[in-house]
């Protein structure tokens, strides 16, 4: 196994790590009975309503002043972490809608690559977002590891207020929609590494990984390489598209350009670049992209899902 740290500068809170921690702290408040708990609760609800009320005001102030202009509500958009505090306060430039066909926007390479495609059809009065997947992609028996791969990472990524996918059957298929909550896409891929379906195999020392780490491992003879970026990890068949070699001694580095968290895995053969969290996307104005793997987790342990035949 080789493995190569790279640093990931102007590190910034995991949002997600902190909302954990956040519930930690809760949880142990209890411990001191409900009026401790209550009193906590609180706490947290008036720092998060102050920094909300902070946060508008700032807006409305480089409103008045003529400044809230479309390039900065953009650079605004742009960056994970204030996009994500916006987000919360309900103060993001851009809706839902936007934010969700953008995402989509981003995957649309790799369905394309398997001859499938997604078409965006709205949200639904519950705040679901109503998906029609097409071509390969539709009534593919791998098409919930296709979701919960490229667009339900994507979505979540872009509008975490979503509440579900709602995948519809294209019209020739004749058949009625299904509302898939996003947390059940988890759910079926959990379910089918635990009865052993799938091809998952447990990869040692690969829920180890620090953030910033880029390490290869070879599962079920199909040589991967795993990516951490903060909290997450992501795993992609170890083949730079640009020109075949190993991405395992690879570089993360952040876009240019881009906003803390925005992580981008540079071969350092070719020197193409790909996306990591947007399912290893090429970035250098071609369609090249990586090839995703399913991975999860589970009490530091990952398993990662291989294809039943690998390619050369």
């Amino acid at each position: 196994m080789t493995v190569v740290t790279a640093a990931e500068p102007d590190a910034a809170p995991d949002l997600r790590a902190t909302g954990e921690r956040i519930e930690v702290l809760l949880e142990a408040a209890s411990t001191g009975g409900r009026v401790a708990r209550e009193r906590a609760e609180e706490l947290v609800r008036l720092v998060v309503d102050l920094y909300g009320a902070g946060l508008e005001r700032l807006l409305e102030i480089a409103h008045d002043a003529g400044r809230l202009d479309d390039v900065l509500l953009d650079r605004l958009a742009a960056d994970d972490l204030v996009a994500s505090l916006l987000t919360v306060h309900g103060l993001h430039p851009h809706s839902v809608e936007t934010r969700v066909a953008q995402a989509l926007d981003s995957v649309r390479p790799y369905l394309g690559s398997h001859g499938g495609d997604v078409e965006f059809l709205g949200l639904t009065d519950a705040g679901a977002v109503r998906l029609r997947m097409l071509g390969s992609c539709d009534g593919c028996a791998s098409s919930s590891v296709t979701l919960t791969l490229a667009v339900e990472t994507a979505i979540q990524a872009a509008a975490p207020e979503v509440t579900g996918i709602d995948v519809e059957a294209a019209p020739s298929a004749g058949a009625t929609s299904s509302v898939i909550p996003v947390s059940a896409l988890r759910s079926r891929l959990e379910t089918a590494r635990d009865a052993g379906d799938g091809g998952w195999s447990v990869v040692e020392g690969l829920g180890a990984l620090a953030a910033g780490q880029v390490a290869a491992y070879s599962v079920a003879g199909l040589p991967v390489v795993a990516v951490r970026i903060g909290s997450e990890l992501y795993a992609y068949r170890d083949h730079c598209p640009g020109c075949g070699a190993s991405l395992a001694d690879g570089a993360v580095e952040r876009r240019l350009g881009g906003g803390v968290g925005d992580a981008v895995l540079r071969c350092r053969g070719c020197r193409a670049h790909f996306d990591v969290r947007r399912a290893g996307r090429g970035l250098d104005g071609t369609e090249q992209h990586l090839e995703p793997l399913p991975l999860l987790v589970s009490d530091g342990v990952a398993s990662v899902a291989v294809p039943g035949t690998v390619g050369a």
